[in-house]
C-alpha cells in the first residue's frame, strides 16, 4: 500500500479522500490555489503545496505542477478526485511516465470512453445497447440539422466532451435546432475546449440509471447495483438513490450484465460508472434501456452506493490502484436497504438556480456524520467563514440518508433537511426540502423532468408566522440570548419590577419594514401584536442557540442565529432573516433600478446583442452571461431603447452592477 497519497482536486472530494487515507494510515499531500489557501482540504493535510493563482486553468488544471508537487514531497501516488484533471488521460501518461501511480483507469480507458461519439459506436461492437442518434465526425450545421430531422423530433444535442449538462440543449423542433446547436457549440468549447457534438432522440419519459463497477488490474469487473439519478435541473443532479425505484430483478441483471460488458470492452480497472437512459413510461424494461456514456472515475452521487452495500469506494480506488485484486466477488453483494444524496448548493432557486457567492457565516449539518457510513451523513468542503466564490462549483455539501426502505430513508432525509443551517449565502435547502414532500418523488415516479414540471417549485413558502417574528425580534433587539452567553451586562431580558415592559420593535423581514409591538411578561411569556395576527408565546431555551416556542400548549423547537446583517430563525427547515432597519436609507432606493439590466450572479459577458441607442421589444435576447461554464441568457423586460451601455463582450461582471439602462419607449 501506499505511504504517501497526493490529492489533485479541492472540495469536499479532496476531504473525502484524505479522510479514507487517513483511515487506512498513508499520508496525504493537498494542492491549493491562491483562494484556497485557508480551504478545509488543506486544513486536513497533512502537507500542502500552492500551485498557482484562483482560475482552474492556473492551478487545478496545471498537471505538470501537480507532478512536481507529487514528487518533492515523495507522494508515491495521485487520486485525481473528480472533475479538473480526473478524466484526462495526457494527465495519466504525465503520472506514469514520472513514475508515479494514478488512482483510476488506464489511458486508454479514459480515451476510449471520453468522446461520447466514438464510446457509443464501441458500444455497440460490444453488444450493448445505445440510444438512435447522429454520432459522426462532421459538424456543419447542415448535416447536425438534417440528421436531427431524420431522427425525429424533439432531439438532444449533446458536447461529445465532458458531461455535468454542459454544451446540452433540448430541441423540441427545427425552429429552434440553429440556435440551440450555436449555444450547445459554445458551451461545449468552453467547458472542454472541444466544440464538437452529437445529436440523439430525447426520450419522452426518460430516467437516469446508472450502474457502479469497478475492475482490478487482473481483468476482474464486478458491478456493485444502480442509482437512479433521474431528479434533475438543467441536465445536472439534484437528488440521487440507490436502488432505482421499481427496479426489478430481471432488469437489475441485464442493466448489471451491460455495465460490466462495457467496462470489461476497454480493459477498466479501479472505480467507474454506465450511465443509461431508460424509457420509463412503462414499467422498468430489460429491452428500453439505453448506453449514454460512462464516467472514468469516482461519482459525486457515489455515497448512496457505499451506503447500500457498507464499501467504502476510495478504499477499494487504492487498493486497486496498488495491485490489490478485488476483495469481493458479484455473488458476495448484496443491498443493505435504501439511500438518499441530496446536494447543497449556493444557488438562488427562485431566480432560476442561478449560482451565487458570498461567506458563510453559520454552518449546522445537525446530528451527521461526515465521510463515512451512518444513518446520517453530511459530506461537504466549507466551514463556517469560508467563501462560496466565482471560480469553483458552488456545492456545499451532499446530505446523505440511509434506512431500511424508500420511505423511511426519504423521510430521514427531509428531516435532515429540516435542520441544516446555513447563513449568509442564498442555498437550495429549502426547495431539497419540497422536494422530499413531493407526492410523486415520494411514490417513486420520477422522471428527469419532474423539477421541469415545477416539483419542489410550485410548493407556497409560509410566512413567519408570530412565534418566529417574535424570536427575530427579541433576539435582534438583544432580548433573546444564548446560554453559553453568561455575561450579566450582556443579558436583556427585559425584567420590571413592578409591570410588564413593553417595546416597540421594527425590523426589515422579506424586503419589507415592519414595526410591532412586545409584551414582555414574567416567565419567559411574551406577547406580540404582529401584522398576522397577536399572540402570546412561551419562549424558553433548548441550549445553545436553540429555543423552545410553545403557544395553547404546543410546542417547537427554533434555531436563532445572529449573522453580520442581523438574525437568521431557522423553523422547519425554513430561514427567515432580520435586519435591523436604516434610518438613513433611502425608502426609493429598491425602486431606482427598476429600468437597469442587473447581473444576477458573477460571470463573463459572452455574448453582447446590442449596442447603445437600439431598440428592444420585451423579452428580447440582451446578452449572454457565463457562469459555473453555463450560459444564462439576459432579456429585456418591456419595449424601449437601450442607454447607458456599462459592458463589453469578454467582460468579467460582479453580481448586482448595472450592465445597462433601458429607456422606456413613450406610451
Amino acid at each position: 500500500m501506499f505511504r504517501k497519497l497526493l490529492i489533485a482536486n479541492r472540495g469536499e472530494i479532496a476531504c473525502r479522500v484524505i479522510a479514507t487515507a487517513r483511515r487506512m494510515g498513508i499520508a496525504t499531500v493537498a494542492v491549493c490555489s491562491e483562494a484556497d489557501r485557508q480551504s478545509k482540504h488543506v486544513a486536513m493535510a497533512d502537507e500542502v503545496v500552492l500551485i498557482g493563482p484562483a482560475p482552474v486553468a492556473e492551478s487545478y488544471l496545471m498537471g505538470a505542477h501537480i507532478i512536481d508537487a507529487a514528487l518533492e514531497t515523495g507522494a508515491e501516488a495521485i487520486h485525481p478526485g473528480y472533475g479538473f484533471l480526473s478524466e484526462n488521460p495526457e494527465f495519466v501518461d504525465a503520472v506514469e511516465a514520472a513514475g508515479l501511480t494514478f488512482v483510476g483507469p488506464t489511458a486508454d480507458a479514459i480515451r476510449a470512453m471520453g468522446l461520447k461519439d466514438a464510446a457509443k459506436a464501441l458500444m455497440e461492437k460490444a453488444g450493448v445497447p445505445v440510444v438512435p442518434g447522429y454520432h459522426g465526425a462532421a459538424q456543419d450545421a447542415a448535416t447536425l440539422s438534417d440528421a436531427a430531422a431524420r431522427i425525429g423530433y424533439p432531439v438532444l444535442i449533446k458536447a461529445r466532451a465532458g458531461g455535468g449538462g454542459k454544451g446540452m440543449r433540448l430541441v423540441e423542433d427545427a425552429d429552434g435546432f440553429a440556435d440551440a446547436l450555436s449555444g450547445a457549440q459554445r458551451e461545449a468549447e468552453a467547458s472542454f475546449g472541444d466544440p464538437a457534438v452529437l445529436v440523439e432522440k430525447f426520450i419522452q419519459n426518460p430516467r437516469h440509471i446508472e450502474i457502479q463497477v469497478f475492475g482490478d488490474q487482473a481483468g476482474n469487473v464486478i458491478h456493485l447495483f444502480e442509482r437512479d439519478c433521474s431528479l434533475q435541473r438543467r441536465h445536472q443532479k439534484v437528488i440521487e438513490e440507490a436502488p432505482a425505484p421499481g427496479m426489478t430483478q430481471e432488469m437489475r441483471q441485464a442493466m448489471g450484465k451491460a455495465a460490466v460488458e462495457a467496462a470489461k470492452a476497454i480493459g477498466y480497472r479501479g472505480a467507474g460508472t454506465v450511465e443509461f437512459i431508460v424509457d420509463g413510461g412503462n414499467g422498468l424494461r430489460p429491452d428500453a434501456f439505453w448506453f449514454m456514456e460512462m464516467n472514468t472515475r469516482l461519482q459525486v452521487e457515489h455515497p448512496v452506493s457505499e451506503a447500500i452495500t457498507g464499501l467504502d469506494f476510495v478504499e477499494l480506488q487504492l487498493r486497486i490502484a496498488a495491485g490489490e485484486p478485488l476483495p469481493v466477488r458479484q455473488e458476495d453483494l448484496g443491498i443493505d436497504g435504501w439511500a438518499f444524496e441530496a446536494r447543497i448548493y449556493a444557488e438562488d432557486v427562485p431566480a432560476g438556480f442561478l449560482p451565487a457567492t458570498g461567506r458563510i457565516g453559520h454552518l449546522d449539518f445537525g446530528r451527521t456524520a461526515e465521510f463515512g457510513r451512518a444513518a446520517l451523513r453530511a459530506d461537504s468542503g466549507v466551514r463556517a467563514g469560508d467563501e462560496i466564490s466565482p471560480y469553483y462549483d458552488p456545492m456545499i455539501a451532499k446530505l446523505i440518508a440511509h434506512g431500511p426502505d424508500r420511505a423511511s430513508a426519504l423521510a430521514a432525509l427531509g428531516h435532515a433537511l429540516e435542520r441544516v443551517e446555513i447563513t449568509g449565502i442564498v442555498t437550495n435547502t429549502e426547495f431539497l426540502g419540497a422536494l422530499t414532500r413531493d407526492r410523486d418523488f415520494a411514490a417513486g415516479q420520477v422522471d428527469t423532468g419532474m423539477i421541469g414540471r415545477g416539483a419542489g417549485l410550485n410548493e407556497e413558502r409560509p410566512d413567519a408566522d408570530s412565534g418566529v417574528t417574535l424570536a427575530g425580534l427579541l433576539s435582534l433587539a438583544g432580548f433573546l440570548t444564548p446560554r453559553d452567553e453568561i455575561d450579566p451586562w450582556a443579558r436583556r431580558d427585559g425584567w420590571r419590577a413592578w409591570s410588564d415592559g413593553r417595546h416597540f420593535a421594527r425590523a426589515v423581514h422579506d424586503g419589507a419594514e415592519a414595526g410591532h409591538w412586545i409584551t414582555i411578561m414574567s416567565g419567559g411569556r411574551y406577547h406580540i401584536d404582529a401584522t398576522n395576527g397577536a399572540a402570546e408565546w412561551l419562549i424558553s431555551s433548548d441550549g445553545g442557540n436553540r429555543y423552545l416556542l410553545e403557544r395553547d400548549g404546543r410546542r417547537r423547537s427554533v434555531s436563532v442565529v445572529r449573522t453580520e446583517a442581523g438574525v437568521s430563525v431557522f423553523d422547519r427547515g425554513r430561514r427567515y432573516d432580520f435586519t435591523p432597519v436604516d434610518p438613513l436609507e433611502s425608502r426609493g432606493a429598491a425602486d431606482a433600478a427598476d429600468d437597469r439590466l442587473i447581473a444576477p450572479m458573477p460571470g463573463l459577458v459572452k455574448r453582447l446583442n446590442v449596442s447603445e441607442g437600439d431598440e428592444v421589444t420585451r423579452g428580447q435576447p440582451l446578452l449572454i452571461l457565463e457562469a459555473m461554464k453555463m450560459e444564462h441568457t439576459l432579456t429585456a423586460g418591456f419595449d424601449g431603447r437601450v442607454v447607458d451601455l456599462a459592458v463589453e463582450e469578454g467582460a468579467q461582471v460582479q453580481s448586482g452592477v448595472s450592465l445597462m439602462r433601458l429607456e422606456p419607449n413613450d406610451g
